[in-house]
């Protein structure tokens, strides 16, 4: 007579009841576990929050830092607006507004004085076209594309100012992922220690396991089930308290000094953050409770 054997469902229910079983026999620590989590990805999610506002107050820079093509003096209007095609079709051009010298003018004399530039006009100025880029870190190569275009006589941009945008942003995320890494790293740790508790009260029952010819990955997996709780329910509270503090800090930066400073609000990254923090946590739940659990499969 052939034995029926368990379904996955029973195993599945047995994985997860006794997950949630050591969880609450070690409620300390598990406690403490998700403390560590939540403080760890509170720490991540703002240093991700200052990267994201960061980012958009370089590309907010960035698109104030200008590329000018100027055309060729001899060129009409008319003539000059058949370069929008030739510009475009540069890999890195995003976008390009053509200015007339007189709207350039108009814009230059506004800026000053009435009557300091009297006896003037706009001939001594020149057709422009006013060119977004796509990465401004390419600025340079783009330029010296842009000059061998027929009609543009002249390219102008600072390209000092974009390097050190591209700099800062460069330095930021390198910051970024050391710190999230070392927190993720300490995560780990404490989420292993949390498991390790479990496995030497439960030794015995693990080595009678093995000797009855139970599979390695039986075993283990009432232990992942348990990280993976953890984790996720780490996640879960660091998410509403990052929402929380967030909130707080922006409100108090718009009372301050909103119309100068722009802040992104946390509806717009709202499901980065939690996609984020969901997956660190799995990870960091999961992976901890194997490497916990590791020592006492070995044969």
């Amino acid at each position: 007579m052939n034995k029926r054997k368990p379904s996955r469902r029973n195993n599945l229910g047995y994985y997860i009841k006794e997950g949630v079983s050591s969880i609450f026999t070690h409620g300390f620590m598990s406690f403490a576990s998700v403390v560590i989590i939540v403080a760890c990805l509170v720490i991540i999610g703002s240093f991700l929050l200052v990267a994201l506002n960061f980012n958009e107050f370089i590309d907010e820079a960035e698109s104030r830092n200008e590329v000018l093509a100027f055309i060729d003096p001899a060129l009409h209007v008319s003539e000059a607006q058949e370069l929008f095609a030739p510009l475009l079709e540069d890999p890195n051009v995003q976008d390009v507004t053509f200015v007339t010298r007189e709207e350039a003018w108009d814009v230059f004399i506004a800026g000053h004085p009435p009557g300091r530039f009297q006896g003037l006009d706009s001939g001594i100025l020149r057709h422009r076209f006013v060119v977004d880029l796509v990465d401004h870190a390419e600025m340079q190569p783009t330029i010296g594309r842009l000059m061998h275009i027929p009609g543009v006589e002249e390219v102008a941009a600072d390209t000092e100012i974009a390097e050190w945008f591209v700099m800062f942003r460069n330095i930021f995320a390198g910051v970024f992922i050391a710190i999230a890494g070392v927190l993720f790293v300490i995560s780990i740790f404490i989420i292993s220690n949390t498991i390790k508790l479990a496995t030497v009260d439960r030794r015995e029952e693990i080595a009678i396991m093995r000797m009855v010819g139970a599979k390695n990955w039986f075993i283990r997996w009432p232990f992942i089930f348990q990280g993976f709780i953890l984790g996720l329910t780490g996640a879960a509270f660091a998410f509403g308290l990052q929402w929380l503090i967030y909130g707080l800090i922006t409100d108090q930066i718009m009372a301050l000094g909103g119309a100068l400073i722009a802040v992104i609000s946390f509806a717009e990254v709202a499901n980065l953050v939690i996609l984020i923090f969901v997956a660190t946590g799995f990870v960091v739940g999961t992976l901890g409770s194997a490497i916990a659990i590791r020592n006492y499969l070995k044969v």
